[in-house]
């Protein structure tokens, strides 16, 4: 795929269309899609012209505590900037995907929960010499991974495989979001992460 002339094919509508449809997926009785459905092309064209314009910023994260069981914090985007999200990684995937090794299952198409399962049962099988033998296995969890990745090796990866610069500087607008809107006692405020 040629990367150095990708971002035109990010903003354009029909992109838009297939991101918005992505994003909204499994959250159709939601506030925040119904709001934006009110004038759904209205607000793509909003945002292509944004885009087009270079002019698109992403609005504040809302950031909220999540106990499932363990307690993690969650940065959410607005609504809006999750569709710019999917438009953006349907021409970033490809891109990468290829580059990533066999039993990486995170979030790749074809590559889900039973994937997973059955390439852990195939490697059990293996090292246990068919269940004859005990085996151990690690699972782990990186603390704070995403709050802590180091964004200027992040877009030298990046910058390895895309030549555009106008997608490279959305994909640093979408990095450097990190105002964050947390709720307090009922009320809402502002904090500026650094």
């Amino acid at each position: 795929m040629e990367t150095n002339n990708l971002y035109p094919k990010i903003y354009n509508l029909s992109n838009l269309l297939l991101a918005w449809r992505k994003a909204r997926k499994g959250k159709t009785k939601k506030g925040y899609v119904k709001e934006f459905e009110k004038d759904v092309l209205g607000n793509l064209l909003k945002l292509q012209e944004e885009l087009k314009n270079e002019t698109y910023t992403p609005l504040p994260l809302k950031t909220f505590i999540l106990r499932d069981p363990k307690t993690r914090k969650i940065s959410k985007s607005a609504f809006r900037d999750r569709i710019i999200h999917h438009a953006l990684v349907r021409f970033l995937e490809p891109i990468f995907d290829k580059t990533f090794i066999y039993d990486s299952c995170a979030n790749r198409k074809g590559r889900g929960n039973l994937f997973a399962l059955e390439r852990f049962e195939l490697f059990k099988r293996k090292v246990t010499n068919n269940l004859k033998s005990e085996a151990f296995c690690l699972k782990v969890d990186i603390k704070h991974y995403f709050e802590e990745v180091d964004h200027e090796i992040l877009l030298r990866i990046l910058k390895r495989k895309i030549n555009d610069e106008k997608t490279i500087n959305l994909i640093m607008k979408i990095l450097n979001n990190n105002t964050q809107t947390i709720s307090v006692g009922g009320g809402e405020r502002m904090l500026e992460c650094h």
